[in-house]
C-alpha cells in the first residue's frame, strides 16, 4: 500500500469515464461508483497500522509533491471511503426516484471523493488547496442537484460562504509561502520550530487566516451559517457524505493537522478549541430543538457533534485525542445513518415535516429501528457507540482539571436526547398534529439496497464500542502517536531526521 496516488487517480479516472460509457450502458454509473468506492474502502483498510511517504516522480521533500500516510490519515481514509461506499449503494434507488441524471450524480460524487482523499493525504499546502477546491465545486453541484429554488438557494449559500473561506485559506498559504519560500507542510513546520515562527506577526496572521477558513469549512460556531440550508437542500445521500466525510476531512482534519503537526498546539489555541467546541455543542443543539424539518434538525445536530470533536482536541490529552478521533468515526456512522433515515421517510411519504408524519414504525420497521439505534448513538445512550466517545471526552475534561467543560458536554447530550425523542415520537412511534391515517396508504419499506446501507450502519453503531479494546495501544493508538508527537514527529516522518 505504498502507492497512495491510487486513492486519487482511481476515483478521478472513473468520474471522467462514467459520462463516456453511461449513455449506452445505463447500469454503468450505479455499478462503477459502488465498485470503485468499495475497492477504495478495501485499500483504506489495508493502510491501517501502515505508515509511508509517497514521493511523486521520486522527488524528495520539500522539492517534490509528497503524500503522507500516518495513523491519523489512515483512520480518516477508512472513515471517508466507508461513508461514500454506503451512500453510493443507497443512492441506486434513491436517485432513480427523485432525479434524472445518474451519470452526472455519480461523477460528481467520485470527484468529491477524489478531493477529500487528496486533502487527507497531501503533504503540501498548494495541493491541499487544489483538492479542497475540487471538492467544493463538485459538492456545490451536488447540493443543488435538484435544481429547485430551495436547492439552488442552499447551494448558492454553500458556495459563497465556502468560497470566502477558501479566499482566507489561500491568503494564509500565500503569506506562509512569502515567509518561508516553501509549501511543504513538514518544511514549514521545521522552519516555524527552528525560528520560533509563532512569535512572528506574519506567521501568526497567516495561521489566523487558516484557522478561520478551516473553522468555516468545519461549521464551527460562529462560522456555521451555511450548514442548515446546504444539508436541507442536498439529496439525502449527499447530506450524509457532507456530514460524514467532507466536512470532517476538508475542515476538521486539516484544522487538527495544522494545529498539532505544523504550528504546534499551545495553551491559547487549546483554549480557543475548547470553548468554540462548547459553543458549537450548545448552540447547535438549541437550534435543533426548535426545528420541525427532519433534515434541518439533523443539520444543526451536525454542528453540535462537531463541537464534541473540537472540544476533545482542545483538551489535548492522549485520552481526549482518543475520544476525539473515536467521535469522528462514530459521527461518521450515526449521522449519515440518520440522514439516510430521513431520505427513506421522504422516499416513501414525500414529507420532511415532523408534524405531518406518524406511526411509520408499522410500515417501515427497518427504517424505524435503525433510526432508533442512531438516535440512541448520537444521544450518548449506552451501549451504543456515541456513548463511549462522549464518555472519553467527558472523563478527559475532568482529568484535565476542566470539569465545567465536562458539564457542558453532558448538558449537550441531554438536550440531544430530547431532540431525538421528538423525532421518534412524531415520525415513527406517535403522530403529529396534522397526521392523517390515509397518509399511510401505499407507504412501505424502502428498496433492498437502501435498507442494506441502513442495516449495516446500524450494526456498526451497535458494535463500534468494541474498537476501544486495547485503549491507547489499540486501533486508535497510531492516531494518538501521530498527533501527540507534535511537529517533531511529523518532520521526522517526512525528512527522516
Amino acid at each position: 500500500m505504498d502507492n497512495l496516488s491510487l486513492f486519487i487517480s482511481i476515483p478521478a479516472a472513473v468520474a471522467f469515464f462514467i459520462p463516456v460509457v453511461s449513455r449506452r450502458l445505463r447500469w454503468f454509473p450505479d455499478v462503477s461508483a459502488s465498485v470503485t468506492s468499495f475497492f477504495l474502502l478495501m485499500l483504506s483498510l489495508m493502510t491501517l497500522n501502515h505508515e509511508t511517504v509517497y514521493k511523486m516522480g521520486d522527488w524528495p521533500a520539500p522539492y517534490g509533491v509528497v503524500f503522507v500516510l500516518d495513523g491519523f490519515s489512515c483512520m480518516m481514509l477508512v472513515i471517508v471511503n466507508l461513508v461514500v461506499f454506503f451512500t453510493a449503494i443507497y443512492s441506486v434507488d434513491y436517485i432513480e426516484k427523485f432525479y434524472t441524471s445518474k451519470l452526472r450524480y455519480y461523477s460528481l460524487l467520485l470527484l468529491v471523493l477524489t478531493g477529500v482523499n487528496g486533502v487527507i493525504l497531501t503533504g503540501d499546502l498548494f495541493n491541499l488547496f487544489i483538492f479542497l477546491e475540487l471538492s467544493l465545486v463538485a459538492s456545490f453541484a451536488l447540493v443543488g442537484f435538484g435544481c429547485s429554488a430551495r436547492d439552488l438557494e442552499g447551494s448558492f449559500k454553500y458556495l459563497v460562504i465556502n468560497l470566502l473561506a477558501s479566499y482566507l485559506i489561500f491568503m494564509g498559504i500565500a503569506l506562509l509561502y512569502g515567509k518561508f519560500a516553501s509549501l511543504n507542510m513538514a518544511d514549514i513546520a521545521r522552519m516555524v520550530a527552528n525560528s520560533d515562527g509563532m512569535s512572528d506577526q506574519v506567521v501568526v496572521f497567516a495561521f489566523v487566516l487558516l484557522l478561520v477558513g478551516f473553522a468555516t469549512k468545519s461549521a464551527i460556531v460562529p462560522f456555521h451559517g451555511w450548514v442548515a440550508d446546504a444539508y436541507t437542500s442536498a439529496p439525502a445521500p449527499i447530506s450524509a457524505v457532507l456530514t460524514g466525510a467532507a466536512v470532517k476531512s476538508l475542515g476538521v482534519y486539516v484544522l487538527i493537522r495544522l494545529a498539532y503537526n505544523i504550528f504546534g498546539m499551545n495553551s491559547i489555541l487549546s483554549t480557543i478549541f475548547a470553548y468554540s467546541g462548547v459553543a458549537s455543542i450548545i448552540i447547535g443543539v438549541l437550534m435543533a430543538l426548535g426545528q420541525w424539518n427532519f433534515k434541518r434538525l439533523l443539520a444543526y445536530h451536525s454542528i453540535s457533534q462537531i463541537g464534541y470533536i473540537i472540544l476533545a482536541f482542545g483538551i489535548g490529552t492522549p485520552l481526549a485525542i482518543v475520544g476525539g478521533i473515536f467521535h469522528i468515526l462514530n459521527h461518521s456512522l450515526f449521522k449519515p445513518l440518520l440522514f439516510l433515515n430521513a431520505g427513506s421517510v421522504e422516499y416513501e411519504t414525500g414529507e420532511r415535516n415532523l408534524a405531518r408524519l406518524g406511526h411509520l414504525s408499522k410500515k417501515m420497521p427497518v427504517t424505524a429501528i435503525s433510526s432508533l439505534i442512531a438516535s440512541f448513538s448520537i444521544s450518548g445512550i449506552p451501549p451504543f457507540n456515541g456513548f463511549w466517545s462522549k464518555l472519553l471526552i467527558i472523563v478527559a475534561a475532568v482529568q484535565a482539571g476542566r470539569p465545567l467543560l465536562a458539564l457542558w458536554a453532558v448538558i449537550g447530550s441531554i438536550l440531544t436526547l430530547a431532540s431525538f425523542a421528538k423525532i421518534q415520537k412524531y415520525v415513527f412511534f406517535g403522530s403529529g398534529e396534522r397526521f392523517k391515517e390515509k397518509m399511510l396508504s401505499g407507504v412501505g419499506e424502502v428498496p433492498f439496497l437502501m435498507r442494506i446501507s441502513m442495516i449495516v450502519l446500524a450494526i456498526f453503531c451497535s458494535l463500534a464500542g468494541l474498537l476501544l479494546v486495547g485503549g491507547l495501544n489499540g486501533i486508535f493508538g497510531p492516531v494518538v502517536n501521530a498527533l501527540a508527537g507534535g511537529p517533531e514527529l511529523y518532520i521526522t516522518r517526512i525528512f527522516g531526521k
